[in-house]
């Protein structure tokens, strides 16, 4: 049984929920092609963060496995990273975007799209390398607790986007407002830093 799975599960939420490229992605396509044209990119963007972590497990139970020091400077890599997040967030100007109206698009086209942006997100590739792995249980088979971690980081991709496509229809206003973007950036910063915290002062999975 994985002890720390439900601090897992909300700090990927919190992590999924934070403003990037994917919810760009995600809120310019249900302004522009309306709830039913963005599930497309809602699932290339899932796709691909299931991809990029396949990819970073590959070495990375190896080097894992046995290594408690490795197990240490990972905790460092992903507090000081969740904090950077944070801190950023908190500095950088209201998350605003202009509204795109646009032919209709394909759901081959935007699920194509959103796997492609995937692999150019620094937050999907500094999670699966250097967050997720503070949460494993080296007691424990590492395969399985990475694929049910990986699994369920695609899966609140699926429905925390939905609910931004959902949330875009129904205040689309407040949504492409200054004071709607500054909420949701000072929302998710303030959640990096606490997890930032609570990572560095636990004493891991081991």
């Amino acid at each position: 049984m994985m002890k720390l799975y439900p601090m897992y599960l909300m700090l990927a939420a919190f992590t999924v929920f934070s403003p990037g490229p994917g919810v760009v992605m995600t809120l310019t396509n249900a302004l522009s092609y309306g709830l039913k044209g963005s599930f497309g990119g809602i699932l290339g963007i899932s796709v691909g963060a299931l991809i990029i972590a396949s990819l970073s497990a590959t070495g990375l139970g190896v080097m894992l496995a046995g290594s408690p020091l490795a197990f240490t400077i990972t905790k460092w890599i992903g507090a000081c990273y969740l904090g950077y997040l944070g801190v950023k967030l908190w500095r950088a100007p209201a998350f605003v975007f202009m509204e795109q109206v646009e032919r209709e698009a394909g759901f081959q086209r935007n699920f194509v799209k959103g796997v492609t942006l995937q692999f150019t997100n620094p937050k999907a590739i500094f999670f699966f390398l250097s967050v997720l792995p503070q949460f494993i249980d080296r007691d424990l088979n590492f395969s399985l607790q990475f694929a049910i971690m990986a699994l369920t980081y695609g899966v609140l991709i699926v429905i925390i986007h939905s609910l931004y496509a959902v949330g875009a229809q129904r205040t689309r206003s407040w949504f492409t407002s200054e004071a709607g973007g500054r909420a949701i950036n000072r929302v998710g910063g303030t959640l990096f830093i606490v997890f930032a915290a609570l990572l560095v002062l636990s004493r891991g999975a081991s």
